[in-house]
C-alpha cells in the first residue's frame, strides 16, 4: 500500500525562496473528509492536470495515499461539486534530505505559509531549514482538508495571533 510520509512547519522567513522551482498554481477540492482522517480530493493544476486523492490514516505520521489521474472535463466537475475548497502556490525546493514544497496559501488562508519534507521513511534525518519554524505535522486543524473547512480567517484573533497569522 502507498504510504506518504512528510513533516510539516510554518514557514517564519523568506530564505525558502533561494532554492524555489517554478510555481504551481493548484486549486484543492474536498470531496469527502472524516474526523478519523480519510478524506477524498481533487487537486487541479493550471496546466489543466489533475488527480483524485484518497487518504486515510497509518500508523504514527504515515498516512496511506491513493492517487489517480483524471480528465480535466471531470476534474472542473468534482471541483464545482466540493463543498470545500482552497487555492495555494506551491514551490517544489532544491533541499537535501527528501522532497521539500514550500505552499503559500491564497484567499481565506492568507497569509499562510507551510513547508513540507516528504520522506521515504520516518526515521530519515534531514536538515531544518532556517526559516522553519514550529513544527506542525500531525496537529489535525494545519491540514489541507482542516483548512479547506475552517480557513484561517475564520479562526479567533487570539489563535491566528498565536501562530504570525493576524492580519493587521
Amino acid at each position: 500500500m502507498p504510504l506518504e510520509i512528510e513533516r510539516r512547519f510554518l514557514v517564519t522567513g523568506s530564505g525558502w525562496r533561494a532554492h524555489a522551482g517554478e510555481p504551481q498554481h493548484l486549486r484543492q477540492g474536498y470531496l469527502a473528509s472524516s474526523e478519523e482522517g480519510f478524506t477524498v480530493r481533487v487537486r487541479l493544476r493550471a496546466d489543466g492536470k489533475a488527480w483524485l486523492t484518497l487518504k486515510a490514516p497509518a500508523e504514527g505520521i504515515a498516512r496511506h495515499e491513493f492517487e489517480y489521474e483524471l480528465p480535466s472535463a471531470d476534474s472542473e466537475a468534482l471541483w464545482t461539486l466540493a463543498p470545500h475548497r482552497l487555492i495555494k502556490t506551491r514551490f517544489a525546493l532544491s533541499l537535501p534530505g527528501g522532497e521539500w514544497v514550500v505552499d503559500c496559501f491564497e484567499g481565506e488562508n492568507a497569509p499562510l505559509v507551510l513547508a513540507e519534507v516528504e520522506l521515504s521513511d520516518v526515521s530519515d534525518a534531514f536538515d531544518l531549514p532556517m526559516w522553519c519554524g514550529q513544527e506542525v505535522t500531525g496537529e489535525g486543524f494545519w491540514s489541507n482538508a482542516a483548512l479547506a473547512h475552517q480557513p484561517v480567517s475564520s479562526w479567533s484573533l487570539e489563535k491566528r495571533q498565536r501562530h504570525g497569522l493576524a492580519r493587521n
